[in-house]
């Protein structure tokens, strides 16, 4: 099991009126810190695995925007894992929790 704290803040691009490089540069970003945190770490196990992503934030957000706003740090594990992120032997949860003022991070397990 790889458990591992990555200090980002995820948010919900779904909804935000942004300029397309704002918006590819943030998503590039968070794509390459879950890639170089978890390449820091450990070697990718073979996958069926089943990782949990955990955001970390003041407020919640709902289901399907907490989905949509992992999806470049989704895209980051699979190619650490060296595998499409919609491969079928992989199991993606989604969890989120409150945290203090200002407090912004991703957890990431990989089981």
């Amino acid at each position: 099991m790889i458990e591992l704290e990555v200090n980002m803040k995820v948010v919900s691009v779904a909804n935000m009126r942004m300029h397309w490089a704002v918006k590819a540069r943030l998503t590039k970003d968070h794509r390459k810190k879950a890639y170089n945190a978890l390449c820091a770490v450990a070697a990718p196990p073979t996958p069926p695995c089943t990782v949990v992503l955990t955001r970390v934030a003041p407020r919640a957000l709902d289901g399907d925007n907490l989905q949509s706003a992992f999806k470049a740090v989704r895209d980051g594990v699979a190619d650490w894992l060296g595998v499409d992120d919609g491969d079928q032997r992989l199991d993606w949860q989604y969890c989120q929790r409150s945290a203090g003022v200002k407090v912004y991070r991703v957890e990431i397990e990989v089981i």
